[in-house]
């Protein structure tokens, strides 16, 4: 193996790093499964045309912080399938079971839904393989993306932040960077909280309005498959980065935060509902300007905990409960061994979860697998 496939090596991962190539059906993809030492690891299929591996590793790196400071039983994995989503529902459904079956003998990898995915796609690969979370209610499964476990979960570690940066949730300012299925969910919950969203964004558009967009009928607009640059209401925007704003909320790609915009932020918290949203300079930034950051994996967990939840046989109710506690207690510890170190959210946020995954790879003949 060329050296370079090494590049991402550390002690905690990979496990293992698999390209997939299926040239007649025009089927590329790339799993990720980073360190396994709690559990079989859990992490979305993602969907679209500019993946990478560097992206497929970042996400499964990600994973494997997130499940460990949810404090759930499984590790990091990621998967990514290069192709455009919005592609005819038979050629999507074909690379799906494709990837899945190509995947099959990964017993230490589970499917969910990501960018790109959702449980339909889900439930088809439960029928080729038997590994997959987040299934369509009829088969048995807790549909997250259709009640939005991550975009709950993203509301409580705000309500907690909230308390940090002394904001009131009532009455804040919120943008959506990605309104889609976690974005969506994200300010509906916030909007039964009394805030205000006033900017949006997705693929096809922005929009801005300080008085507040109406969150019922944007969501319903969204749902009929239009863009949020077609709704009626509201200012076009070129992007979303400068609108003024209480609370950011990214939930698109990675890196949306960068050293070259950052400073363009005005809000005072942000909350991510993407995976590494913003660069590692960018973040530094963040906490230079006094702007509260909640980690991506403290605040984005919903969607995980719910899935692997699933995955043990519980309940709907059960699965919301276990988020809320959850975010709540993680956030809550984080910001507070933040502020009291004087260190930024993500270094209290990583040693949370390293302290768990190192604790369980020392209980391990082979530490990561």
């Amino acid at each position: 193996m060329a050296e370079d496939a090494f590049r991402f090596a550390d002690d905690l991962g990979p496990k293992r790093i698999i390209h997939v190539h299926e040239p007649t059906i025009g089927l590329r993809g790339t799993l990720v499964v980073d360190n396994v030492a709690i559990g079989p690891s859990i992490g979305g299929l993602r969907m679209a045309p500019d993946v990478s591996t560097e992206e497929c590793f970042r996400l499964a790196r990600a994973m494997t912080l997130k499940n460990a400071a949810a404090s759930l039983p499984h590790g990091g994995g990621k998967s990514v399938l290069y192709g455009d989503p919005a592609m005819p529902s038979e050629q999507k459904e074909r690379l799906v079971r494709g990837m899945a079956c190509a995947l099959r003998d990964c017993e230490d990898y589970i499917f969910g839904p990501d960018m790109g995915t959702d449980e339909v796609a889900m439930a088809w690969v439960q029928e080729e393989v038997g590994r997959a979370v987040g299934l369509p209610r009829e088969i048995g499964g807790i549909p997250l993306d259709e009640l939005g476990a991550t975009g709950f979960g993203l509301a409580h570690a705000a309500e907690v932040a909230a308390r940090f940066c002394d904001l009131e949730l009532s009455g804040a300012r919120v943008a959506v960077q990605g309104f889609g299925a976690v974005g969506i969910h994200a300010a509906r919950y916030l909007a039964e909280r009394g805030a205000l969203l006033v900017a949006a964004a997705d693929s096809r558009g922005a929009i801005a309005d300080p008085r507040g967009l109406d969150v019922a009928a944007l969501v319903e607009h969204k749902r009929s498959g239009k863009g949020v640059g077609e709704f009626a209401a509201g200012d076009r925007l070129d992007d979303l980065i400068g609108v003024d704003c209480d609370i950011f909320v990214p939930a698109a790609r990675p890196d949306v935060l960068r050293e070259d915009n950052v400073d363009r932020l005005k809000a005072r918290l942000v909350v991510s509902g993407a995976n590494i949203p913003a660069t590692e300079g960018a973040e530094r930034r963040l906490h230079e300007r006094g702007v509260l950051n909640v980690p991506d994996f403290i605040a984005n967990a919903g969607g995980v905990i719910c899935a692997a939840m699933e995955y043990h046989g519980a309940s709907q109710r059960a699965a919301f409960d276990a988020i809320e506690e959850k975010i709540r207690s993680n956030t809550e510890q984080v910001l507070e061994q933040a502020k009291r170190r004087g260190v930024l959210p993500r270094r209290a946020a990583v040693d949370l979860a390293l302290e768990r995954v190192r604790r369980a790879m020392g209980f391990r003949r082979w530490s990561i697998f």
